[in-house]
């Protein structure tokens, strides 16, 4: 039985190829990973301004109140995906209804580090 723990053959050692050797093969290795969530359904909305204001005024609040926003005019909406800015951009009218077309795209490196 010493005999058999000491026989290189029954040494598992890592083979000289693995499934993500070469850049091509992590790539789609990445690829069919992102496939579990390509589907799940995200949140995206554009934040034209913000403001703060006081329980007391928002209850005062009624039809013709005119609310004043932190962001002046021509300036760019922010590009929200469940509530984490991804891109900046202006409002379009396509087939009347509104868009928005993309200005910035935040990278993912400034995504990770405006979460910390």
């Amino acid at each position: 039985m010493a005999e058999d723990l000491n026989n290189e053959s029954n040494v598992e050692t890592p083979s000289a190829s693995t499934a993500a050797d070469t850049p091509l093969e992590r790539s789609s290795a990445s690829t069919k990973n992102l496939e579990a969530v390509l589907d799940i359904p995200v949140r995206l909305s554009m934040e034209v301004g913000n403001t703060n204001i006081s329980i007391r005024k928002l209850l005062q609040l009624s039809k013709g109140s005119v609310v004043e926003l932190t962001r002046t005019a021509g300036e760019p909406l922010d590009v929200m995906v469940n509530g984490t800015l991804v891109a900046q951009g202006e409002v379009v009218v396509v087939n009347d209804k509104f868009g928005i077309r993309l200005l910035d795209v935040i990278s993912p490196e400034q995504r990770i580090q405006s979460i910390n």
